[in-house]
């Protein structure tokens, strides 16, 4: 029996959504994509419009949204779809606030709509099965180092650095996503510093002492790394050390020779998204940008250098 395609509209149509969404839905057959928002970009063959109202009021047979878009501004644009009886699918980090997350949950809740936030490193292809090692083993200590550069990933992106736009935890964001998922004690936080470039609202450095059970949790972020980039996570237990490389997709058990797959992160999110929409679900995971706010709350904020792309 042939099963309709689920109809949605990309919002947003920048690097991320160049680079990630658009292939994931070209090779899913489960989505149909036949339109875009964006203020400043079009796709030739896919019917464009200037933001989210415009595409809702003249595409009237949509399913499902996806933004992409900065979360600063995307509550309004979340609210629309969910008003308009769509289901919605977040790009990280969901929203600029947790109020705005929490609302946003209980809407799509009234509406009978599905939410979903996603976290695409938890994706990696070794994630699930660091989880899995992980769920026996004592946890004694873990260090994660996030340092990626700025100019390669977010080339002239002011956004990024403004109010609401994270700085250096926009990336950090998706190894915190990684631990709350494959740690099995919460995380909470004790104590953080940032670096706040003058004239700028966000940082571009970042560390945080955190805990997770009796465990300590060291974490290092930096916006400024040239030259090759690091996302590692290592996880000392009674059974060695754990460590997941490059964002989760390299995974060195110990005396077990790395194990590494080819990306399919947003591939697999978008599955995830149709079998939410198949089952009327959502799935709202707030804890990843809940540690975010934290840092943000008690960490000793300090002034460096004047930063341009």
């Amino acid at each position: 029996m042939a099963v309709s395609r689920i109809r949605l509209g990309l919002v947003g149509i920048g690097k991320i959504a160049r680079d990630q969404h658009l292939p994931a839905l070209a090779a899913d057959d489960r989505f149909e994509l036949v339109a875009t928002a964006s203020r400043n970009a079009r796709l030739d063959d896919v019917p464009g419009y200037g933001d989210v109202a415009e595409m809702i009021a003249a595409v009237p047979d949509l399913d499902a949204v996806s933004l992409c878009t900065p979360p600063d501004g995307r509550y309004e644009q979340a609210a629309a779809a969910i008003d308009a009886g769509l289901h919605v699918m977040l790009e990280k980090p969901p929203t600029a606030t947790l109020s705005e997350i929490f609302a946003l949950a209980e809407r799509a809740r009234d509406k009978g709509v599905v939410l979903f936030t996603t976290w695409h490193s938890r994706e990696a292809a070794g994630v699930d099965p660091a989880r899995d090692w992980l769920r026996d083993k004592r946890i004694d200590a873990v260090r994660i180092a996030w340092r990626e550069d700025i100019r390669r990933w977010h080339p002239g992106q002011e956004w990024i650095l403004a109010a609401g736009g994270f700085g250096v935890f926009d990336p950090g964001i998706n190894a915190l996503s990684i631990a709350t998922k494959i740690l099995p004690d919460p995380l909470l936080l004790d104590s953080a510093w940032m670096d706040v470039p003058e004239g700028r609202a966000a940082p571009l450095a970042a560390g945080m002492a955190m805990r997770s059970g009796a465990a300590k949790v060291e974490v290092a972020l930096d916006f400024l790394q040239t030259g090759p980039q690091t996302w590692d996570i290592e996880v000392d237990t009674d059974a060695g050390m754990l460590k997941l490389g490059m964002g989760g997709s390299i995974l060195q058990l110990p005396g077990e020779a790395e194990r590494k797959q080819p990306d399919r992160e947003y591939p697999r999110l978008y599955a995830r998204f149709a079998e939410l929409v198949a089952r009327g679900e959502s799935d709202v995971d707030v804890r990843p940008l809940q540690i975010v706010a934290d840092a943000f709350m008690l960490a000793e904020r300090r002034v460096t250098e004047a930063f341009a792309f």
